[in-house]
């Protein structure tokens, strides 16, 4: 089972001006997913310094396999969620957020406004997630197949990888 780290970034959200739906349509999806479990949910204000160290803390002293970041990734001056990515992750793993763009260019030609990233931290795996519950929604399902197969790799369960 990969223990997961839902991450909303959001300033309005941290500062109790608005109900975060995102994190919440996350747990509801994982929760049909037996293989994965969220174990910490936090919403943080768009502050660079204090993305990258919780991401650093799931990654490195909470062993957290999965996080999901949601907001954070469109064009507004506070956007920075991809920025504190890199600032966190050892290897990018670009495939991730091209087919998630992929996949919701064909729902909206706003997706190609995402600057969503994805890249691994030890043996953790980070996604940055559209804001939005309904994008959300779309893009989790899509990918959490493959996800759960890459992580099956990064982490060595090759017993996983086998039958997959």
């Amino acid at each position: 089972m990969y223990k997961v780290g839902v991450l909303t970034l959001s300033d309005k959200g941290a500062a109790g001006e608005r109900e975060d739906l995102s994190g919440p349509a996350i747990k509801e999806i994982l929760k049909n997913h037996e293989n994965f479990r969220v174990s910490k949910t936090l919403i943080l204000p768009d502050e660079k310094d204090k993305i990258v160290e919780e991401m650093i803390r799931m990654c490195d002293q909470e062993d957290i396999d999965l996080i999901l970041t949601t907001g954070g990734t469109g064009f507004s001056k506070r956007d920075i969620t991809p920025e504190a990515t890199h600032e966190v992750i050892e290897r990018k793993v670009p495939g991730i957020p091209e087919a998630m763009r992929y996949f919701s260019l064909q729902i909206t030609p706003r997706a190609m406004l995402s600057r969503g990233e994805a890249g691994i931290r030890g043996k953790a795996l980070i996604v940055n997630m559209p804001g939005s519950p309904k994008a959300v929604k779309e893009v989790l399902e899509y990918i959490l197949p493959s996800i759960e197969h890459g992580l099956d790799i990064l982490q060595g369960n090759t017993s996983e990888c086998a039958r997959n």
